[in-house]
């Protein structure tokens, strides 16, 4: 037994049992001090039990109160002392303080079992079951949903099974029972474009008047057109592969639309975990067999010298390249990609005319050139988008240069639509 000054003592209220103070039981105590048993804390004087004590000797003004110091690794462990010598002490755990014990206990990691908690809170192993058994439903709610986010992320059944600590079978039951759920064969109605707002593509012309992103990133493709690409070439839970991720629209598109998606960067974004890390100048992504699966490989780069030095300084960057190399690290990935997925799946890249920064400014059309460079023994083209910028892309002094140089700005831009052949 030691003493510690009362203000050292540590009252944690997420590792303490207890909901509520008992004023009668501290009045009682303060009048009894000199008679108190010592109050249980940590090497970090954090209190294990004795809050009515050591409220006392507070309400006294007392400065020194008699300890029993235990060794806890962790806050686990502590946690699991607190709800053990509270529920064996002379002031007794409410139901719904031994309530929520069993249920931080489970939820949190400590590692017991049902039949260990119910020895710790000094109750039944049935009594713990009924407290529990909300809980391990919410649990198993908030698993199976994280599973099914993860399928849609591209992850693998083993991936997520290592994640979750679970069994691959399991992940496997699990996936199946949801896309039989009613859940998603309600979502699937809106995945396949049914729902009342959405007006299907008729021409080759895609107008977009306002920013339908909510997050804003220097290059972030326009979710609309995305989303129009997936109507025309995906089916719900079909593969969607874009390796220029920027602000994350490919991703939000695609969970609203069902689809499953690989999207990656050069650079993610802090704020999207969900954007994995791929420079295309490393290869094809692995997919773990899965490009079979991939109906649309969206891509959406940088214009060339339109961004250059926006993302890096970095030589390897797109942005950076000369032209020829440019063209030629888009070319070559286009075409490795092609050769993994299936006959009658489609490439997409949305691109448009260098002209402000390039020598001159004369416009460079790499739409044109990118289709010259295309391998046309494996890709056909399908269809040129056109989908062009609003007047407001130009600033007032470009507006300027335009009528004192008599020269035409750019405002064009395609999604050029390769078939798989």
């Amino acid at each position: 037994m030691q003493t510690r000054r009362v203000d050292e003592i540590i009252w944690r209220k997420d590792l303490y049992p207890r909901f509520d103070t008992i004023p009668s039981k501290v009045q009682e105590y303060a009048e009894n001090v000199e008679l108190l048993p010592p109050v249980e804390v940590n090497q970090h004087n954090v209190l294990i039990n004795g809050y009515h004590r050591w409220t006392a000797h507070r309400k006294e003004k007392i400065e020194e109160i008699s300890v029993i110091v235990t060794q806890t690794a962790s806050d686990a462990e502590l946690l699991a002392l607190a709800y053990e010598r509270n529920a064996h002490g002379t002031v007794a755990l409410s139901r719904e303080e031994k309530k929520h014990g069993a249920i931080v206990m489970y939820a949190d990691g400590t590692g017991k079992t049902e039949e260990e908690i119910a020895s710790l809170l000094h109750v039944k192993p049935s009594t713990v079951k009924g407290y529990l058994a909300r809980t391990k439903k919410e649990t198993k709610a908030r698993r199976d949903k994280r599973i099914w986010a993860a399928w849609l992320a591209c992850y693998t059944e083993q991936e997520i099974a290592d994640k979750e600590q679970i069994d691959e079978s399991t992940v496997s039951v699990v996936l199946k029972n949801l896309e039989k759920s009613d859940t998603i064969q309600k979502f699937k109605v809106f995945a396949n474009y049914q729902d009342p707002d959405w007006e299907p593509p008729l021409y080759n012309v895609w107008k977009q008047q306002k920013k339908s992103n909510k997050v804003s990133h220097y290059g972030n493709s326009e979710s609309s057109l995305l989303d129009r690409l997936l109507y025309l070439y995906t089916e719900p839970f079909d593969i969607v592969v874009d390796p220029f991720g920027g602000g994350g629209s490919t991703v939000d598109v695609c969970k609203k639309r069902l689809r499953r998606y690989w999207v990656s960067d050069r650079l993610p974004v802090v704020e999207r975990p969900d954007i994995r890390q791929h420079d295309i100048l490393d290869g094809t992504p692995s997919l773990h067999k899965r490009w079979g699966q991939v109906k649309l490989l969206y891509l959406d780069p940088p214009y060339w010298k339109q961004a250059e030095g926006e993302y890096s300084k970095d030589a390897r960057d797109l942005a950076n390249m000369p032209l020829e190399e440019f063209y030629s690290t888009l070319v070559k990935f286009i075409a490795d990609c092609a050769s993994k997925m299936h006959a009658g799946s489609h490439v997409a890249m949305l691109m448009q005319p260098t002209q402000w920064r390039a020598p001159n400014k004369e416009p460079i059309d790499h739409i044109i050139d990118l289709i010259h460079h295309m391998p046309s023994d494996s890709l056909k083209l399908a269809i040129r988008i056109s989908t062009p910028y609003e007047s407001q892309q130009y600033n007032a002094q470009q507006v300027k240069w335009a009528k004192e140089n008599r020269r035409v700005l750019v405002l064009s831009r395609e999604i050029i639509v390769w078939e798989i052949i």
